[in-house]
C-alpha cells in the first residue's frame, strides 16, 4: 500500500495569514495529549524543552495526536542536528526551536531539517515512521515541502539579529519567548513590564512586516488578545498543567469553601 506526505495544515495556515491558536502540553503523556486533541486547538505544542520528555515520549504523543484535527508541533530541548533528525523521523512536521540569537543559529537549524545537497539531515527514512517506514516512496523529494522551521527569538541579542534571523530561508515563523525575554532584560518573571512588553510589541510589528508568521505564549485571555491585535497570529493561549493545578485546587475549595490555593504562575 502506498501512502502520501501528510498535508501540513498548519503550515498553510500561517502562510495564508490565518490565526491559529495553541495549547502547550508539558504534561509529557500520551493520554493528556489526546485529551487536548480532542478539545479543539489548532496546534498544540509538546514540549520537549522545559517538558519531562524523549524521543519515545515524543513519539507516543504524536500518535496520539494522529487521528485528530490539532496539529502537533515539537520543541526539542536544543538545536543539536542529531536530535532534530530523530524528531523528523519519529514523524514530526512542524518544530519550534529555543533559543536562535543568530541568523547563523537559523540557517543551521534550516540545513538540520534537509537533506543533502541542501542540508545535513541524515537519510534513514526507509525505516522512519515519517516516511511510514518506506511506502512513502516519493518522501525524500518532497518531505521539504510539508516541513515548517519555528524559531525562538527570547534574548536581548535575540532581538538585536530579528532582521537578519527574518531573512533566513527556510524560517517560516518566529516565536517570541516572553519569560526568557523578560529575564534577559533584566526583568525575571515580569513580561508585562513596560520595556518588555514594547520589545514584544516591536518584535511582532517587524515579524509580520518580513511576511513571516509571529508566535507568542500568552495564558493570560487579555494579553492573548492584545497581542493578536499586534498582528501575531500563533499563540499558546493555555498551559495543560497551569489548567490541571488551577483545576484541581478549584475543586476542593468548591467543596470546602476554604481558601484557593496560590493560582499557577505564568509569565504574566
Amino acid at each position: 500500500m502506498k501512502h502520501q506526505i501528510p498535508h501540513n495544515a498548519f503550515k498553510a495556515a500561517i502562510k495564508a495569514g490565518q490565526t491559529q491558536l495553541g495549547l502547550w502540553l508539558s504534561c509529557a503523556n500520551a493520554y493528556t495529549a489526546e485529551i487536548a486533541a480532542t478539545s479543539g486547538y489548532d496546534w498544540l505544542l509538546i514540549d520537549g524543552e522545559h517538558g519531562p520528555n524523549d524521543i519515545p515520549t515524543l513519539l507516543a504523543q504524536l500518535q496520539a495526536i494522529a487521528p485528530y484535527e490539532s496539529h502537533p508541533i515539537v520543541r526539542p530541548v536544543n538545536k543539536d542536528p542529531a536530535l532534530i533528525k530523530q524528531v523528523l523521523d519519529i514523524g514530526a512536521q512542524t518544530l519550534l526551536v529555543p533559543m536562535v540569537d543568530t541568523a547563523q543559529d537559523a540557517r543551521d537549524l534550516v540545513s538540520a531539517m534537509r537533506y543533502a545537497p541542501r542540508g545535513i539531515r541524515g537519510v534513514g527514512a526507509s525505516i522512519a515512521r515519517a516516511s511510514r517506514w518506506g511506502r512513502v516512496e516519493d518522501y525524500t523529494d518532497k518531505v521539504e515541502e510539508e516541513l515548517c522551521l519555528l524559531v525562538q527569538v527570547e534574548s536581548v541579542k535575540g532581538l538585536k539579529n530579528l532582521d537578519e534571523i527574518l531573512l533566513v530561508e527556510g524560517v517560516d515563523g518566529v516565536f517570541i519567548g516572553p519569560a526568557d525575554l523578560s529575564a534577559s532584560m533584566g526583568h525575571m518573571g515580569d513580561a508585562g513590564h513596560p520595556d518588555v512588553k514594547a520589545a514584544i510589541e516591536d518584535a511582532i510589528r517587524r515579524i509580520c512586516a518580513s511576511g513571516k508568521a509571529a508566535g507568542f505564549l500568552a495564558p493570560d485571555p487579555a494579553v492573548a488578545k492584545h497581542y493578536l491585535k499586534c498582528g501575531a497570529n500563533f499563540l499558546a493561549i493555555a498551559v495543560d498543567t497551569m489548567l490541571l493545578t488551577q483545576a484541581m485546587s478549584d475543586a476542593l475549595v468548591a467543596v470546602t469553601g476554604g481558601a484557593s490555593a496560590s493560582a499557577p504562575k505564568s509569565s504574566y
